[in-house]
């Protein structure tokens, strides 16, 4: 075997080991899609249960709670930006970056994923507050409770700011959006006083009450925020691997090519060398 045909070989064997690990991220990729999906519907109507206590409990008590307002913090309003954990996802994680920059300088950022907090460090941009995006759904509860603790902190000092949510959204054959959503103030609209017959019994004062509501209500935004990252950055990533996984296939396929024209002509060459022998022996007799 030559020299060439032993490079064609090498470079045939190290793209089908790459053509191995773009399969098993892209497989990985979809199956924790798949299980953001599948647990949205039930945050979902976590969401709206507790949204429907605070209309009954409303009833009880006119007004949604707002923390104790201090002007002098107002005007650095709150955002928690839900990035991206890991590379690998195409231009995702600059893009979440590129919708919210324009609000990193005067606001509280409360920043998602290390991806993310990455390429904003990169970027020279301030962040009041970090963490980690969970690989695993069963941990992004936690991670909202730790987001509405560190929110809470900061209402207490900052008194009523608004606070936003930015966070992706990927749509099955549209891609990729990034959605802003109002957290807080609580709009009395979002939640109105409804309902019918008797005012609900509660131990708790009213304004307590809703208090309590209103964080579950939050916790429960938090929670569907982070379960659509997390949804939207696997298929993200998956939209990537199906892009790698095309071009090593074209890859492998002029590899491929080359080793059997490089094989034909080693044959060719082989062939007519022992052509050229076999005449001169013949002249020789």
């Amino acid at each position: 075997m030559s020299a060439l045909l032993a490079d064609v070989e090498r470079r045939i064997a190290s793209v089908h080991q790459l053509d191995a690990v773009v399969n098993a991220m892209r497989g990985i990729a979809g199956a924790r899609a798949q299980q953001g999906r599948q647990i949205l519907p039930a945050i979902r109507t976590y969401a709206q249960t507790a949204g429907r206590a605070i209309a009954q409990a409303r009833r009880m008590h006119i007004g949604v709670p707002e923390p104790v307002d201090h002007p002098a913090a107002r005007r650095q309003p709150g955002l928690i930006l839900f990035g991206a954990e890991q590379g690998f996802a195409g231009a995702y994680p600059e893009r979440v970056l590129d919708v919210a920059a324009n609000d990193f300088a005067d606001a509280h950022v409360f920043l998602v994923g290390a991806r993310s907090v990455a390429l904003a460090r990169e970027r020279g941009l301030a962040l009041a507050w970090q963490t980690s995006l969970p690989s695993r759904v069963a941990e992004l509860s936690g991670l909202a409770i730790a987001l509405l603790d560190a929110l809470s902190e900061y209402l207490a000092r900052a008194g009523a700011v608004p606070v936003t949510m930015v966070y992706p959204f990927w749509t099955p054959g549209q891609g990729l959006k990034i959605i802003h959503r109002k957290l807080l103030p609580l709009d009395a609209e979002t939640v109105p006083a409804t309902g019918s017959g008797p005012v609900p019994l509660s131990n708790l004062p009213a304004a307590k009450l809703l208090e309590k509501l209103v964080q579950e209500y939050v916790f429960a935004q938090l929670c569907e925020a982070a379960a659509e990252a997390f949804a939207a950055e696997n298929e993200a990533r998956m939209a990537t691997m199906a892009a790698a996984k095309t071009h090593i296939d074209g890859k492998l396929a002029a590899l491929q090519l080359e080793e059997r024209l490089t094989r034909q002509s080693e044959i060719t060459a082989e062939v007519v060398e022992l052509a050229a022998g076999a005449r001169f022996r013949i002249h020789r007799r």
